[in-house]
């Protein structure tokens, strides 16, 4: 795939997760939009935004000052901080971009579970 992602796993509420999406080809042809993510039986929502030059992020109500969405154009790759993580935080974690040639693109998800 475009997209390669890594980070995940299992974490005592409280703790911290970093998540990492690599392109698999230049920034020049991909451009990062941002986190998703889909718990069981619920739909896939917005975590976090970015724009292509890091410059301004959005995100979602329920993580803001949890986490931080950044990005690193010289190792074409963008990340998610995620600090004190909640149970509620459960959920298998996707990157999106923007690929010139193929369109939208999403990475293969990382599980993400945080224990009470």
């Amino acid at each position: 795939g475009q997209l390669v992602e890594s980070g995940g796993g299992l974490v005592q509420a409280g703790g911290s997760l970093r998540l990492s999406c690599a392109a698999s080809r230049s920034t020049l042809s991909i451009t990062f939009l941002g986190w998703y993510r889909q718990a069981p039986g619920k739909q896939r929502e917005l975590v976090a935004t970015i724009t292509n030059s890091g410059g301004s992020t959005n995100y979602a109500d329920f993580v803001k000052g949890r986490f931080t969405i950044f990005r690193d154009n010289a190792k074409s790759a963008m990340y998610l901080q995620m600090n004190s993580l909640k149970p509620e935080d459960t959920a298998v974690y996707y990157c999106k971009a923007l690929d010139l040639r193929l369109g939208v693109v999403w990475g293969q998800g990382t599980q993400v579970t945080v224990s009470s």
